[in-house]
C-alpha cells in the first residue's frame, strides 16, 4: 500500500509594520487638529507677535519704521491719560463682577412655568441682541440734559437736572450703566441654559434631606451651575477690559479724557495721533492685564475643583 505525502503548507513571513501604522495613533489627532491650529496661529498669534513687534517700534503708518526697543512703555509709565485710562478699566472690572450676580438671579426669576414668561424672557434677552452703537446711543438721550428721561424723572421730584456725561467724575459710572445692561442679559442667557441643564435628581435629593431656600441654593443649585458661572465671570472680564463702543459713542473719551480706557486710547493714539507704535504698546499692556487676570482666574477654579 502506497503512503500519500503530506502536503506541506506555504510560509507566511510577517511584514514589517510601516511607519504609519507604528505611530498612526499618536499622529491622527494632530493631523485632525492641524487646520485649526493653522487658522489658530495665522488669524491669533501671528497678529499678537505683529502688534508686541510694533510696540517696540515708533511708525507714523506711512515712514519707515524707527526701532526705539521699549521707549513707548516707558513713556507709558508718565502718561497722565494712559494712568485714567487703567484706573477706568478697573472700575469697568468692577462693576461688571455685577453682572454674573445680577445675571443669576434674573435667571432664577424667569426660570418658573407661569403665563406670559416667555414674552418677559424676550423683553430680559432684548438688550443682548441690540448693538452697542445703539445701547450707546439710546443711553445718551437717556442722560441727555436737555430732553432725557433722567432728568425729566429727577425734575418730577423736585430734583434739580444732572449731565452726567459732561462730569469728569460721572462720565465713567454713567458708561459703565449702560455697559452693564447688555451684559447682565448676556449673563441670564447663560444661567438659564444652565438651570435647563440641571438634575433635578440631586434637587430632590436635597430636598429630602430637609434642604430649603438659601440652603438648597448654595448646596444643590449652584454647584451645578459651575460651568455657566465660570464663562459668565470669563466673559464678563473680558467685556470690561476690552470695552471700546460706548465709550466711543457716548464720551469719546471726555471730558479732558477722564472716562477714557484702555481700548479707546489705543485707538486714539494708534488712529487719530498717528502713533502706531505707541497704540501697540497700549494693546500689549491691555492684553497682558486680561491674560493675567484670566490665568488667576482659571488657577482659583482649578485648585477649587480638585479641593
Amino acid at each position: 500500500m502506497s503512503s500519500s505525502a503530506t502536503p506541506s503548507l506555504p510560509v507566511v513571513t510577517a511584514r514589517p509594520e510601516s511607519w504609519w501604522h507604528r505611530h498612526q495613533a499618536s499622529i491622527t489627532p494632530l493631523l485632525l487638529l492641524l487646520p485649526a491650529l493653522a487658522a489658530f496661529s495665522l488669524f491669533v498669534l501671528w497678529p499678537i507677535a505683529s502688534s508686541l513687534w510694533l510696540s517696540l517700534h515708533d511708525w507714523d503708518g506711512i515712514s519707515e519704521r524707527r526701532f526705539i526697543g521699549f521707549d513707548n512703555y516707558r513713556e507709558l509709565f508718565d502718561d497722565r491719560v494712559f494712568w485714567t485710562s487703567i484706573v477706568n478699566n478697573i472700575w469697568w472690572l468692577l462693576a461688571f463682577m455685577l453682572a454674573p450676580a445680577l445675571g443669576l438671579a434674573i435667571a432664577l426669576f424667569l426660570n418658573q412655568s407661569v403665563f406670559g414668561i416667555r414674552l418677559v424672557k424676550s423683553l430680559f434677552f432684548f438688550p443682548f441682541v441690540i448693538s452697542q452703537v445703539v445701547v450707546g446711543l439710546v443711553f445718551a438721550w437717556f442722560y441727555n440734559p436737555q430732553y432725557g428721561l433722567l432728568n425729566e424723572v429727577l425734575r418730577a421730584f423736585g430734583i434739580e437736572g444732572i449731565s452726567p456725561l459732561d462730569s469728569e467724575t460721572g462720565a465713567t459710572f454713567a458708561v459703565i450703566v449702560a455697559g452693564l445692561w447688555p451684559q447682565i442679559a448676556y449673563c441670564m442667557i447663560l444661567y438659564l441654559a444652565g438651570l435647563a441643564a440641571m438634575n433635578p435628581e440631586v434637587i430632590e435629593a436635597a430636598r429630602m434631606d430637609g434642604a430649603k431656600g438659601w440652603r438648597l441654593f448654595w448646596h444643590a443649585v449652584l454647584p451645578q451651575l459651575r460651568p455657566a458661572t465660570f464663562i459668565a465671570v470669563v466673559v464678563s472680564v473680558i467685556g470690561a477690559l476690552r470695552s471700546f463702543d460706548l465709550v466711543a459713542i457716548m464720551t469719546a473719551g471726555g471730558p479732558y479724557s477722564s472716562s477714557t480706557v484702555l481700548a479707546y486710547y489705543m485707538y486714539e493714539q494708534t488712529f487719530l495721533s498717528v502713533r502706531y507704535g505707541y497704540g501697540a504698546a497700549v494693546a500689549a499692556v491691555l492684553f497682558l492685564i486680561m491674560n493675567v487676570y484670566i490665568a488667576f482666574f482659571l488657577w482659583r477654579m482649578l485648585r477649587r475643583e480638585q479641593a
